[in-house]
C-alpha cells in the first residue's frame, strides 16, 4: 500500500514551521547577542533615567517616573529587536545565497514572509519578557488591560518585523541594514513618548509628535499597563493594523517581483 502524500496545506505548514524553528534556534544559539544586551541596556536606562533623573522629576501622568517609563522601555526593546532580527536574518540569507532554496521551494511567498515575521515576533517577545523582568526589579507593574497589552505588543512587533524584512530586500550591503535603524528608527523611538508625556510639549511640538506612529504604539502599550495614554487607543490600534496590512502586502509584492532576490 502506497503512503499518502501530504496535502498542500500540510506541506506549507511544514515549510512555515521550519522557517520559524530555524529562526528560533538562531535566537537561542546566540542568546548572548540576542537576549542579554537588551537586558543590560534596560538596566542602565532604569538606573540612569529612572533612579537618578526620575527621582528629581517626580510623578508623570499620575505615576512615579520609573513606573511611567517602564512600558515604553519594554516596547522600545520589542521594536528594535523585532526589526533587527528579521533584517539581519533575511539579508544574511540573501548574502549567503541560501534564500534561493526558499525561492525554488513550493512555499508561497506570503508564507515565506510570514515565517520570517514570526521569527522576528518571537525575538521581540522574548526580549520584551527579559526587559519586563528587569523592570520588575526596579518598579511595580500592574496590568490593567491584559488584552490591550497583548494586542499592542504583537501588532507593534509585526509592524517592525515587516519593516526589517523590507529593509533587507532593498539593502545592498551590511551598511544599508544599519542606516535605517540609526537615522530613522532610533530618533522616532526616542521622540515617541518613551520618556515623557507629550502634554509637556508646546503645541507645535505636540502636533509634530502626533505624526510619529511610534507614539501610538508606545501609548497603547502603556495604556494596557497603567490605563493612561496621550492618544486615542482606538486610533492607535487602527494605525497599527493599517501599517501591518500595508507592509505585509508590500513585502509579498516585492517578493513576487523578485526585488533584491533575483537581481
Amino acid at each position: 500500500m502506497s503512503e499518502r502524500l501530504p496535502s498542500r496545506a500540510e506541506a506549507d505548514w511544514v515549510g512555515f514551521r521550519t522557517i520559524v524553528m530555524r529562526e528560533f534556534g538562531r535566537i537561542i544559539r546566540i542568546w548572548g547577542q540576542t537576549l542579554v544586551p537588551p537586558g543590560v541596556t534596560a538596566t542602565l536606562y532604569f538606573i540612569i533615567f529612572g533612579s537618578l533623573i526620575g527621582s528629581r522629576i517626580g510623578q508623570m501622568g499620575g505615576y512615579g517616573y520609573m513606573q511611567y517609563i517602564a512600558p515604553g522601555q519594554i516596547i522600545m526593546s520589542v521594536i528594535t529587536n523585532s526589526y533587527g532580527n528579521v533584517v539581519s536574518s533575511f539579508f544574511g540569507a540573501r548574502f549567503g545565497k541560501h534564500v534561493e532554496e526558499l525561492l525554488v521551494s513550493p512555499l508561497p511567498n506570503w508564507l515565506i514572509v510570514a515565517g520570517y515575521i514570526a521569527g522576528g515576533v518571537l525575538r521581540g517577545l522574548l526580549v520584551g519578557l527579559v526587559v519586563t523582568a528587569v523592570a520588575l526589579v526596579f518598579t511595580h507593574l500592574h496590568v490593567q488591560h491584559p488584552l490591550v497589552v497583548l494586542a499592542s505588543v504583537l501588532l507593534t512587533s509585526v509592524v517592525f518585523a515587516l519593516g526589517g524584512f523590507i529593509n533587507a530586500i532593498f539593502a545592498k550591503n551590511f551598511d544599508h541594514i544599519s542606516w535605517f535603524p540609526t537615522f530613522i528608527l532610533s530618533p522616532l523611538t526616542y521622540l515617541g513618548g518613551v520618556f515623557y508625556t507629550i502634554t509637556l510639549l508646546p503645541d507645535w511640538a505636540r502636533t509634530v509628535s502626533q505624526a510619529n506612529p511610534i507614539l501610538y504604539m508606545v501609548n497603547s502599550f502603556r495604556f494596557g499597563f497603567l490605563g493612561v495614554s496621550d492618544v486615542d487607543v482606538r486610533l492607535a490600534f487602527a494605525i497599527m493594523v493599517g501599517f501591518a496590512l500595508a507592509l505585509f502586502a508590500l513585502a509579498v509584492g516585492l517578493m513576487h517581483k523578485g526585488v533584491g532576490i533575483r537581481e
